[in-house]
């Protein structure tokens, strides 16, 4: 029986050895946080940036929704559509084999039904091959965690300030502030949790109280933004952590750790000035001349 072709005995190769060691998993994250460590999470939305994610051997990495403010210019996620996700996603997937990543289901794709719910978080697995999907909303939000996780979609909820409600919300603003609206994130992250979401972002959450829901979860592990640091793991817009955001806003929750946009617009002025200069491209940076007897020729016709 002559051999399988190089594809074929690549793909042998793999059901022979089995799953990555090094990715991780649902359950290496989990047992990261029963542990005692932390998660680490940033956005990506594109190859590179993911690409150097994977690089730093981050846990996680949100293809988030925020994308539609970060990479479209947009004033908020909500024009983001499912088309935007999987593109975006797939970008990621693409340079990343050990970090786990997660696609944002957009605003309107899992609200109008349990169908459409299906649909849209199957095709996010299916053409941008995250790992899971995650979704904003409580108790609202329970039957449609609950036919994902049974239809073998892993799901992160998403908490606290939801950015898809920013119109109910009355803009970006803490949440769980009174005793009405702090029991109602705990009876959310509880029902959520009771669904099947193995992972909750906590976003815009006063720290004890974030706190508070990490210790009451059970099977789910929290991810904050803005929520102090009792949750089990972190996530940053991976724009507002470098520097990179449009006229230097900087929200209270953020830490840059570069300035990564100021680099770029140093460097784009140094290009120009080179260009303008004559001294880019220089000898060296050009190809070989042609050969003084075919570039006569050339300009004899």
């Amino acid at each position: 029986m002559p051999a399988p072709p190089p594809a074929r005995r690549a793909s042998l190769h793999a059901i022979k050895e089995g799953p990555n060691p090094m990715a991780n998993t649902v359950l290496t994250l989990k047992k990261k946080v029963d542990e005692g460590h932390k998660v680490t999470m940033v956005t990506s939305y594109d190859y590179t940036m993911a690409a150097l994610t994977e690089a730093a051997g981050i846990d996680m990495i949100l293809v988030g929704d925020s994308l539609g403010m970060t990479m479209m210019g947009y004033d908020s996620t909500l024009p983001v559509t499912m088309d935007d996700m999987v593109h975006h996603t797939r970008c990621v997937t693409r340079a990343t084999e050990n970090t786990f990543v997660v696609g944002d289901m957009p605003f309107m794709s899992y609200q109008a039904s349990l169908e459409q719910a299906l649909e849209n978080a199957g095709r996010l697995m299916k053409e941008g091959r995250c790992q899971a999907v995650k979704l904003e909303g409580g108790a609202r939000c329970v039957e449609q965690i609950r036919a994902m996780v049974e239809a073998g979609i892993p799901v992160v909820g998403h908490l606290g300030l939801t950015p898809q409600s920013v119109n109910a919300f009355g803009g970006f603003k803490v949440q769980g502030k009174s005793e009405e609206a702090a029991r109602q994130l705990v009876d959310d992250a509880l029902a959520i949790e009771a669904a099947g979401a193995f992972c909750i972002v906590l976003e815009c959450v006063p720290a004890n109280l974030a706190t508070y829901i990490t210790e009451r979860l059970n099977s789910a592990f929290t991810i904050g933004i803005g929520a102090g640091n009792g949750c089990d793991g972190q996530v940053l817009v991976v724009q507002d952590m470098l520097g990179m955001t449009a006229g230097g806003f900087k929200p209270k929750m953020v830490r840059q750790f570069a300035q990564v946009g100021q680099v770029v617009v140093d460097a784009f002025h140094a290009y120009d000035e080179a260009i303008q200069s004559g001294d880019f491209p220089s000898s060296a940076e050009s190809y070989k001349d042609l050969d003084p007897e075919v570039m006569n020729q050339v300009r004899s016709n």
